[in-house]
């Protein structure tokens, strides 16, 4: 700047009333020179003065592409001489692991190609500092230097040394006497290190100075949660100690007292509600303790039903007077409904696989149509129920008075899944078995899967293809051809064949479909105590037809929280061929999240299935209904539950009811384990339901990050002798 000020000082004895005939630039690089004397504001016939030039060289200096600039004149002829700062031409950071070199790129906000300015280099430095404060690193040192690479180019080094990290060896809660540290911990960032710090989903309480300032209002809220209206909480006192590098937190708490809900009102445009059915519906009512949970739960169970006619900016602003001395409160909500809101665009991200139809067919409200928020709620649960995503979710984006853009976000979920075996058996020497799947095959929104299974004497396997919505219409398709060998303690059965649905979606819940299967089917290696004259071990044929209805509601694929799913079907079996029988098939589930009423995240669950036969001429032993397992009745051996004859095979029955209870509840939150207790109660029988069974037990549910697992450990109950149970068993991918 000092070189800048020196030129106009030089020109200021002989610019007196000159005339600009001509300008020269030297040295530009990054600007054309058209550009350069628009930016100094100097053109050819323009009166030259000090002020002119001096003015114009600060405006070309502030584009910071130079370090220094000069002018010179002689009999109106005007030379600008510029030297430009050097170009980045390289980046290197040192002292870290390639991961945080990765991250860091995108934190320094320099990049190659952009013009070397130390006070950008500082700011980069100051960004990398407050990155690792945030990791919980403190004392952090970088350093930089640069490299001359040519004349107009050079690398900038960036050397770090990564500071320590401050480790919380305990957070204390003064003057509080209704909750201590166990129970705001999960409403808190910064948290006191566990005994397992090191292991995965345990605190390691590693200082987050980013979420330090927002503690002292999330331990607030807890008391509000809870019904403590004047609760203060202090600014948190951090008490490092450099030589260790561990640190005490603490928080100083006035709790007050525990308030109840006195009255609660609603204002809004008359006609807009029925307040008198609104009022009933909500979580918070007189007498009950103050929650400012259930607060906010109220907040949008009204928002919501204005939002349902159209009004998507509604707003409902809660006016709550306490009364200090009676320790109650009087809630009014007061709601301003705004205007009518219509859909202008759908814009879908994070889907790095799924197609982005796939993702919008499963969303309610298109462009056009009027605002709901039902339909939107319900076209989250929707994405969720495919079982493509992880997670799913719908933010509103206003771009006038009456138009909205809905920005659909999605979390891609593990849809494929490989898997194998190898073991020995002594009839069939090796057996080998390969499995491969994915219900949203390269993002199309197809499910395919492929099973083979491989030993010395079979070969079998199934190759299935199911598109839920062909051309993304409400119409699906499913089809399949298997080979299947079931070896049984009475029989083998060795059955080909292949089968053929189509479906159609009616609204948003329900589905009907009709199906054709057609499967030859061979016994072999009947047991000497099972009635010849009933089985014959000839090829048979079945030829069947199967409608179908099906409804769900629920709001996820994997761990449902609200909602019902249920099917029923009907295979007829005698369109042709050799079998002749009428099965009937029903399932249902129910799930209610308890959460809004209790603040716990308990699920009960209760789940049913059927089935009734009716032969109507020849019904195979295989077709016959077998109870027992994870699908009806835990604490026993898969389908090892029928009427047995005198020698204890298995008969299979013609009618089968099972049903579940159940109760999930977290475990650890942070791991995405629960628990769950079942009671399973099944009956089932050849002419009626005389035979009974019942399970019951505890399972560990787990959404890995492989995909859903669950470990059940089940204990038989009314078993008798000869029954085969199960103590144990796991499953992968499977609907809690």
């Amino acid at each position: 700047m000092n070189k800048i000020l020196l030129s106009g000082l030089v020109l200021a004895s002989s610019l007196y009333a000159i005339t600009i005939k001509h300008i020269k630039f030297e040295g530009l690089i990054h600007l054309s020179p058209s550009i350069a004397k628009e930016v100094m504001n100097l053109h050819v016939g323009d009166t030259l003065s000090v002020e002119v030039v001096d003015k114009g060289i600060q405006s070309l200096y502030k584009q910071k592409f130079f370090k220094d600039i000069s002018v010179s004149e002689k009999n109106g002829n005007l030379t600008i001489l510029v030297v430009e700062k050097p170009v980045i031409a390289n980046i290197d950071i040192a002292g870290i692991g390639d991961n945080d070199k990765k991250t860091l790129k995108d934190v320094i906000g320099i990049k190659k190609g952009e013009i070397y300015d130390q006070n950008r280099v500082e700011l980069a430095k100051k960004r990398i500092e407050k990155y690792y404060e945030s990791k919980g690193y403190f004392n952090t040192v970088i350093e930089d230097s640069t490299k001359k690479l040519n004349k107009n180019s050079l690398s900038l080094d960036l050397i770090i040394n990564r500071g320590e990290k401050i480790v919380i060896e305990k957070v204390r809660l003064c003057g509080a006497k209704k909750f201590d540290y166990s129970d705001i911990r999960s409403s808190i960032a910064n948290r006191q290190k566990e005994f397992l710090s090191w292991m995965w989903g345990f605190d390691d309480g590693v200082v987050k100075l980013g979420d330090l300032p927002y503690d002292p209002a999330r331990i607030r809220d807890y008391y509000l949660r809870h019904g403590y209206l004047d609760v203060k909480v202090s600014n948190p006192f951090l008490k490092a100690y450099m030589d260790s590098y561990s640190a005490d937190l603490t928080y100083s708490i006035s709790e007050g007292e525990q308030y109840k809900v006195k009255k609660v009102d609603i204002i809004a445009p008359k006609g807009l509600l029925n307040v008198k059915k609104v009022l009933s519906d909500l979580h918070l009512q007189p007498g009950q303790m103050f929650s400012s949970k259930r607060l906010r739960k109220d907040l949008q169970t009204i928002e919501d039903d204005v939002a349902d006619l159209g009004y998507a900016y509604v707003r409902v602003n809660p006016d709550v007077k306490t009364h200090k001395k009676r320790h109650n409160a009087d809630i009014t909500f007061i709601v301003n409904p705004g205007q009518k809101v219509y859909i202008n665009n759908v814009i879908i991200s994070g889907n790095t696989k799924t197609i982005d139809r796939v993702v919008r067919r499963e969303v309610y409200l298109a462009p056009g149509d009027l605002y709901n928020r039902t339909d939107l709620k319900d076209s989250i649960s929707a994405l969720k129920r495919t079982g493509y995503f992880e997670d799913a979710n719908i933010k509103e984006a206003r771009i006038s008075e009456n138009k909205i853009n809905l920005l659909v976000t999605v979390k891609e979920a593990r849809t494929a899944s490989i898997g194998g075996g190898i073991g020995y058996g002594s009839s069939d020497g090796i057996l080998l078995s390969a499995n491969l799947a994915d219900k949203n095959i390269f993002g199309s929104g197809i499910n395919t899967v492929v099973n083979i299974d491989k030993s010395d004497t079979v070969l079998s396997g199934k190759i299935s293809v199911t598109n839920p919505r062909v051309f993304d219409s409400i119409y699906s398709l499913s089809g399949s051809v298997y080979r299947e060998n079931f070896d049984y303690t009475s029989y083998n059965q060795d059955s080909l064949g292949f089968n053929l649905a189509v479906g159609r979606k009616f609204g948003k819940f329900w589905r009907g479909s009709v199906g054709y299967t057609l499967e030859s089917s061979e016994l072999s290696d009947l047991s000497s105590t099972l009635n010849p004259d009933l089985y014959t071990t000839d090829t048979t044929i079945k030829s069947a037809i199967t409608p179908g209805v099906s409804f769900n509601n629920t709001d996820d694929y994997y761990l449902p929280r609200r909602g019902m799913s249920a099917s029923l079907s009907m295979e007829f079996a005698g369109v042709g061929g050799d079998e002749k029988f009428l099965k009937t098939r029903g399932r249902f589930a129910y799930f209610y999240g308890l959460d809004d009423k209790i603040d716990y995240d308990l699920i009960l669950r209760y789940k049913a299935r059927f089935q009734y036969i009716v032969d109507n001429g020849y019904l195979p032993i295989g077709e016959k209904v077998y109870m027992g397992g994870i699908s009806t009745v835990r604490g026993y051996a898969s389908s090892s539950i029928s009427p047995k004859n005198s020698s204890g095979d298995l008969l299979g029955g013609k009618m089968m009811v099972a049903n579940s209870v159940e109760a999930s509840f977290p475990l650890l939150e942070r791991m995405k384990l629960r628990g769950a207790l079942f009671f399973d109660y099944g009956m089932t029988g050849e002419d009626n339901l005389d035979i009974t069974r019942a399970g019951t037990g505890l399972s560990l549910e787990w959404v890995s990050p492989m995909g859903p697992i669950d470990l059940i450990f089940a204990k038989p109950l009314l078993k008798e002798a000869g029954d085969d149970t199960s103590s144990f068993e796991f499953t992968m991918g499977r609907q809690f």
